[in-house]
């Protein structure tokens, strides 16, 4: 197999119709000296020419965790083949993955199980499946990646996503919560507003994300970034990603892509309610449309299932990521209050 073959969008349609005749393992070397690595089907990783002796970066670009999440898959299906061809350069180390490539395949969100539910070792509590096992993979090829990080190197991995309804914010970033003495960073809210996001969501707890297991394992800078709606493959308006897709090709491209913002600007929440389905008569309280973001009154009836209801706490309390149908046990609802940071990283 050539380097050509894999181009054109070829590499992610190998890895998803074929992923038996990809030659996993192998290297190829670009027309500017940079390499790409196959690691596997939807995986591969990308050394420039010359690394960087200070400000290198170790940049983790993840899609398609969720297989219907079409745009994101687009734009670094885009990106690669803008590497591959010669139209972009490469400053930084990229590791590239395409996530649940069966769910892309009938798409939908995942086949068995969320996959976005399964990290920091929640692939192992339960009975194996083929989420299960690419989230183990994919969490193997992290850590390999940042390994190869020095401790003054910046680790930053960008989960891209959009969501299954429309949002009041299109455009939003949940930031993973922060255990071990760091701060939020005040150069990530630029880049990340650089994409055209406004609206961010402060976690309160550990997750078993992505994005949150690349920040608590690694110490890595995790986003998930929640880009827009979920459309089929070719049917997204990519003219609503442009900021997006030029602020990810700079971050790779360019020294040290570094855009500044006024925090103060910026719409901040904080998660306020974790309500998690617990009983399989399990209702939402509000309309099936109601986009992200909707807030409601103190003492709304938000949720309900035999023996439980769940209600607006205070005023402005605002709903995102509902979904009554989830598994038994896993987030249905998330409520959101407005905040302000005091304290921010650099």
């Amino acid at each position: 197999m050539t380097l050509e073959s894999l181009a054109n969008g070829q590499f992610l349609h190998i890895s998803r119709f074929s992923p038996e005749s990809l030659p996993c393992g192998e290297t190829y070397k670009l027309d500017d000296g940079a390499t790409i690595e196959l690691l596997a089907p939807g995986v591969v990783q990308l050394t420039p020419a010359k690394l960087a002796e200070s400000g290198l970066k170790h940049i983790v670009y993840s899609c398609g965790i969720h297989g219907n999440e079409t745009a994101p898959i687009e734009i670094c299906s885009d990106l690669l083949d803008d590497l591959i061809n010669g139209r972009i350069g490469l400053k930084h180390r990229l590791l590239l993955i395409f996530g649940n490539l069966p769910a892309m395949n009938i798409a939908k969100r995942f086949v068995e199980e969320n996959m976005n539910r399964l990290f920091s070792g929640e692939h192992a509590n339960g009975p194996s499946n083929p989420e299960r096992e690419r989230a183990a993979q994919l969490e193997a090829f992290v850590s390999a990646f940042y390994a190869k990080a020095s401790d003054e190197e910046e680790k930053i991995h960008y989960d891209l996503h959009t969501a299954i309804r429309e949002s009041k914010n299109e455009k939003f970033v949940v930031m993973p919560f922060l255990n071990d003495g760091r701060h939020h960073s005040a150069k990530q809210f630029g880049f990340l507003h650089a994409c055209g996001i406004q609206t961010y969501l402060l976690s309160s707890a550990p997750t078993t994300t992505f994005s949150y297991y690349s920040s608590a394992t690694h110490k890595a800078r995790g986003f998930t970034v929640e880009l827009g709606r979920v459309k089929p493959f070719g049917e997204n308006d990519m003219t609503r990603f442009e900021a997006a897709r030029e602020s990810l090709t700079r971050l790779i491209s360019e020294d040290d892509f570094a855009p500044a913002v006024d925090v103060n600007q910026l719409t901040l929440y904080k998660v306020n309610q974790v309500i998690n389905r617990q009983k399989d008569d399990f209702v939402l309280h509000f309309d099936d449309d109601a986009p992200n973001f909707s807030d409601f009154k103190a003492g709304t009836l938000l949720a309900s299932e035999p023996g439980a209801r769940y209600e607006a706490q205070q005023d402005g309390e605002a709903i995102v990521f509902p979904n009554a149908n989830v598994a038994i046990g896993q987030r249905a609802l998330l409520t959101v209050i407005p905040t302000t940071l005091e304290t921010m990283d650099v």
